[in-house]
């Protein structure tokens, strides 16, 4: 068996894969904010009752946690010194000297605080020079005067990252071993170990946030591993990775950065999975939860891999998952700004005390309270019945904060909830599809999340795409990606070539030197030869180019031959074309860094096909539900899920309920069962029908000039 586990801001989700039945077994449980581990032990002992399993037979946990994506949001991370080459000091606060895009007009908009503040940055005499060579030793009364200053300020944790430590990282190794003897309580983060690559600024900001989460998650994991341990003996615990594969425990005691944002890529994974077993090989996949809405395209059958990204406006100069989010959840609030537009998110109620309909003592609307006050959401069976929600609370609380303020009934105003978040997550799949060169038409939308089917048709008319498919155990989509998630390390290597001298033995000597460190440590986590499978990519650019592109590289033997570089060469120049609508392929191109994935591959998931019945589904019950397309109540028939066969359709207007998530199939909409358990919906176009004034503001993402001077974040 496996489990898998994901912490979301509302739920923890829990799926149990048995590989000798072929059975899988999910379920949810309230996260707990102040101890995320309380509601993962409660959770692990709720889904192995109800497997009738135990931990023994348990080969390993696959765990997605969001400790250190909170940490950063909420900015209570450690407090982080950093050494750094003299003359370097202030590479934080100069970055690239840009503002964010949408404040590129906007004088009054900065850049993040950097979190080392500037007499916590320490510089210390020594400096390699960019072949490797040290032009200047490292000084050792420097070194010690920094260290010795920053054991005095009480940090918590200590950053190295030195001039061209890539190249040659014997001084950072040398300071790691005296912030060791000086400073033994601080854990260090190199940057040579945690981004061993060209630009510095990228190269400083990864490391200083690894420092910065560190003390925080080797908290939670050696809590965790010793509960674990306390309660069911040695367990094998792997931590997920924002980059798609999973890390054991012990190494992400060492890379805290490496699991920001590591739930969104579990479901990346798992949305990849499905698209094969659907025949899909273009795939958007959305997850909305109780917090965010997360958007990842799913191209020839993969998730998309870049280089480098961002967590919370700071760079991040690893591979990850391109997965982009948002603040559109089931626990999003409603809130009226004092120009008079109704918004919603990104604050959410959360867990604790999560919408009003909860009756957990959150007073403001939510998503979820729409939904339920619509005839969405069934209050008697909201996670199977085990959690009862309260329709006269969600009611008051639209009334209070919503519908009284717009003058408009409280079936209006939520509605006009509904149309608003939809708005906010149509563009954000825009921004990560549209926006980067895709025809969303070619697509389909692959839905989960909670609260990701009540709207998934929805969006997919809004977009004008043709297909949604909402797949089995789509509630705790994430917990099932991680499950079956891969061990994964990255290696990369800046070499820095023009294309004349990008030769393959130099190539294929970067990338063997990687390549033997990477089958080392599988080897020594256990993974068998023949499980081990290598990835390699190269990032590419235009000579005189500021930026790169990664690309990848196919090896067939031992050496690189003169055709495989090509290819490359030649694959860069088609992305480069999708992306920027032009490529020149007579241009000279530049081998910035090579790069290595090393993964150990998990057992394959595999689903068994159900034979097609014949035969039209019963409903369990009918009820009135609010559909925009038709401005009122319809009466409509309810599906039970776990009723439905393969070959079984449904014709919208219809709900299809299931223990933790409700489908919506709107009119005009069909929806039939395939051999996996999908529910795959046509979805038909949708009649334009005009809203209130009051909405039309928020809904469009423009305001008055009125409105924007107004604006107020919610009180």
């Amino acid at each position: 068996m496996r489990l898998g586990i994901d912490v979301g801001g509302t739920f923890t989700d829990l799926v149990l894969i048995d590989d000798h039945d072929k059975r899988i077994h999910y379920t949810k449980t309230l996260t707990t904010p102040r101890n995320p581990a309380d509601g993962v032990l409660t959770g692990i002992e709720k889904i192995l009752n109800l497997a009738g399993a135990n931990m023994a037979q348990v080969d390993y946990i696959a765990h997605g946690t969001t400790i250190g994506t909170n940490a950063l949001i909420e900015r209570k991370g450690a407090r982080v010194g950093l050494i750094t080459t003299e003359g370097f000091r202030d590479v934080l606060e100069i970055a690239r000297i840009e503002r964010p895009d949408a404040g590129l007009y906007d004088i009054n908009v900065d850049l993040p605080e950097p979190l080392v503040p500037r007499y916590l940055r320490l510089e210390v005499a020594e400096r390699i020079g960019a072949d490797g060579t040290v032009v200047r030793p490292l000084e050792a009364a420097s070194a010690r005067r920094a260290v010795e200053r920053l054991r005095a300020e009480g940090v918590e944790a200590i950053a190295i990252c030195l001039l061209f430590s890539f190249r040659n990282p014997a001084h950072e190794h040398a300071l790691a071993e005296l912030c060791q003897a000086l400073c033994p309580e601080a854990p260090v983060s190199l940057s040579c170990r945690v981004a061993p690559e060209f630009r510095e600024f990228e190269r400083t900001s990864t490391t200083v946030l690894n420092a910065y989460l560190l003390p925080i998650t080797r908290r939670y994991l050696d809590s965790l591993s010793a509960r674990l341990a306390e309660k069911y003996g040695p367990v094998d615990l792997r931590i997920m990775q924002t980059s798609g594969g999973a890390l054991t425990a012990e190494a992400g005691r060492q890379r805290a950065v490496n699991m920001v944002n590591s739930g969104p890529a579990g479901g990346a994974l798992a949305t990849a999975l499905f698209g094969r077993l659907t025949g899909d090989d273009k795939v958007v996949g959305v997850d909305m939860g109780g917090t965010s809405f997360d958007v990842g395209l799913i191209v020839d059958g993969r998730p998309r891999v870049k280089a480098e990204g961002e967590f919370e406006g700071y760079p991040v100069k690893m591979p990850m998952i391109d997965v982009e989010g948002i603040g559109a959840g089931g626990g999003s609030l409603a809130w009226v700004d004092a120009g008079g537009a109704l918004n919603v998110g990104p604050e959410s109620a959360g867990a604790d005390p999560g919408p009003a309909c909860y009756g957990r003592g959150g007073l403001r609307p939510a998503v979820t309270d729409a939904n339920l006050v619509l005839g969405r959401l069934n209050p008697d069976y909201f996670l199977g019945a085990e959690m009862e929600l309260q329709v006269a609370a969600a009611r008051q609380a639209i009334a209070q904060h919503v519908a009284g303020p717009l003058g408009l009934s409280v079936e209006a105003a939520a509605a006009g909830i509904v149309r608003v978040v939809n708005a906010n997550m149509v563009r954000a799949i825009s921004a990560n599809s549209t926006q980067k060169g895709y025809d969303l038409r070619e697509f389909s939308l692959l839905a989960f999340g909670g609260a990701g089917p009540l709207h998934a048709v929805e969006l997919a008319q809004e977009l004008g795409m043709r297909r949604v498919i909402v797949p089995p155990f789509c509630s705790v989509f994430s917990a099932l990606g991680a499950v079956a998630s891969d061990l994964r390390h990255d290696y990369v290597a800046t070499v820095a070539l023009p294309q004349n001298r990008a030769t393959p033995s130099v190539l294929t000597a970067a990338f063997n030197r990687m390549e033997g460190e990477a089958r080392r440590q599988l080897a020594a986590e256990h993974v068998p030869p023949d499980r081990v499978v290598i990835e390699r990519s190269a990032d590419l650019r235009y000579e005189g180019q500021s930026y790169e592109l990664s690309v990848p590289v196919r090896k067939a033997g031992r050496q690189l031959t003169k055709a495989e570089v090509a290819g490359t060469i030649s694959g860069f120049h088609q992305l480069h074309g999708r992306i920027y609508a032009y490529g020149q392929p007579s241009e000279p191109v530049e081998f910035v860094s090579v790069r290595l994935a090393a993964i150990g591959k998990a057992p394959e998931l595999r689903l068994p096909a159900q034979r097609a019945v014949r035969g039209r589904p019963l409903p369990k019950s009918e009820r009135p539900v609010y559909f925009p397309a038709q401005d009122g109540f319809m009466v409509t028939r309810v599906y039970q899920r776990e009723a439905l066969r393969a070959g079984q359709a449904c014709r919208g207007p219809c709900l299809i309920e299931e223990a933790t998530s409700t489908i919506v199939v709107p009119p005009g909409c069909a929806g039939s069962v395939d051999a996996y358990g999908n529910l795959v919906i046509e979805v038909g176009a949708r009649r334009a029908r005009s809203m209130p004034r009051q909405l039309r503001s928020a809904s469009n993402g423009r305001r008055t000039a009125r409105q924007r001077r107004a604006v107020a974040q919610p009180g």
